[in-house]
């Protein structure tokens, strides 16, 4: 039988029954979660993230990877189709990391199914199909969030305490670049034309996503994509400027950069912070690594801050090194669905960020820059 708190809507905490002061504070059940899709982001980001959360159980993988999942999870059940978790009442919360233009269809078959959802990046392919799993969430009462976990990249936490600090004074500019050397067109659905491939909708949403929390919607998007490689026939290079009434923010990613490095520039009125090297989560989750530790999310590469002192020289000074911190989605869902904390990244959030990946596409398209409407 389902338990009675997978039917509470999100946003409504459990009633608390009334105990002698001497009894003990049960810890309450982890919430029965369905993984739908053990590819990459499945297997090295959800499976492994889920499993650190102490609020959440990964129950099932919808996949046909049995073995794998047998292998990394033996105590998951395995499925071959979404439907089974759908009708499933022990399921809670269903996660779907299945390829990009699957994700709408997906999600709101779980939403319908009265389940809580978690869908990994890019939340939709356009706007229309992200209004539509919003309004699905609405209808059913259900947490509905999309996994940008690059909010909680050690170096992205380390340029937000700068800016809330006031520490760089007025943003000029802002550089974020997440480059690649990856001159084979690799055969897998992301690098193949159709919905939801190339790089604008891999690593755009990303980088989208975070200039989003920093400054909010720009006053207008210029967007290049191209496709570069020898063979390539989905987008696998963008440069997309962003402006703001004083501020100029440039996201760019490539797959031919064999001497990169570049994550983050930022300059001001007040000082400049650059930053080298990517947070080092995924890495350590690719190697198998379960997250947890002292040193989990610690930084190898700090960014380097330098500030205008008195006498109109840079000098170099200390800037913050907080740790990367992927876990803290995760705790966050659990919390949110119980009432106890907002969604982390919700998916009024995540249609933001895909109205200005649609309108890159249309700027690439026509070749000019488009304004954002209000």
């Amino acid at each position: 039988m389902r338990r009675p708190r997978a039917h509470l809507r999100a946003g409504h905490a459990p009633p608390v029954m009334a105990a002698p002061a001497t009894a003990p504070h049960p810890m309450p059940a982890p919430f029965n979660v369905a993984l739908l899709g053990y590819g990459l982001a499945g297997r090295v980001f959800h499976a492994p993230l889920i499993g650190a959360s102490a609020g959440l159980r990964l129950h099932s993988v919808v996949t046909r990877q049995a073995e794998a999942v047998a292998r990394d999870w033996p105590q998951a059940r395995v499925q071959a189709d979404p439907a089974a978790v759908f009708a499933d009442p022990d399921i809670d919360l269903v996660v779907v990391a299945t390829p990009n233009h699957t994700h709408a269809a997906l999600a709101m078959a779980a939403l319908q199914a009265g389940k809580h959802v978690v869908v990994d990046k890019p939340f939709a392919l356009d706007v229309a199909e992200a209004q539509a799993m919003i309004d699905a969430a609405r209808k059913a009462g259900r947490v509905l969030s999309a996994f940008h976990n690059r909010r909680w990249d050690a170096d992205f936490l380390a340029l937000r305490a700068l800016l809330d600090q006031g520490a760089l004074g007025q943003v000029a500019e802002l550089h974020s670049h997440f480059d690649r050397f990856r001159p084979q067109v690799p055969d897998r659905w992301r690098d193949r034309a159709g919905p939801g491939a190339g790089l604008w909708y891999d690593l755009g949403p990303h980088l989208a996503d975070q200039v989003l929390q920093l400054f909010g919607p720009p006053q207008a998007v210029y967007a290049d994509l191209a496709m570069q490689r020898d063979g390539a026939s989905a987008v696998d290079y963008f440069h997309v400027q962003l402006r703001y009434p004083r501020t100029r923010v440039h996201l760019h990613a490539g797959s031919l950069v064999p001497g990169g490095g570049l994550r983050f520039a930022v300059h001001g009125s007040a000082g400049s912070w650059s930053k080298h090297g990517l947070d080092p989560q995924e890495d350590a989750l690719r190697a198998g690594q379960r997250p947890g530790g002292a040193d989990w999310g610690r930084d190898p590469q700090p960014g380097r801050l330098l500030r205008l002192d008195d006498d109109g020289r840079m000098r170099p000074c200390a800037g913050p090194q907080p740790h990367g911190d992927y876990p803290a989605y995760y705790a966050a869902v659990a919390a949110a669905i119980t009432g106890h904390g907002p969604v982390p990244v919700p998916a009024q959030e995540a249609l933001q960020v895909m109205r200005l990946i649609e309108l890159g596409l249309a700027s690439a398209r026509q070749r000019r820059e488009l304004e954002w409407s209000p």
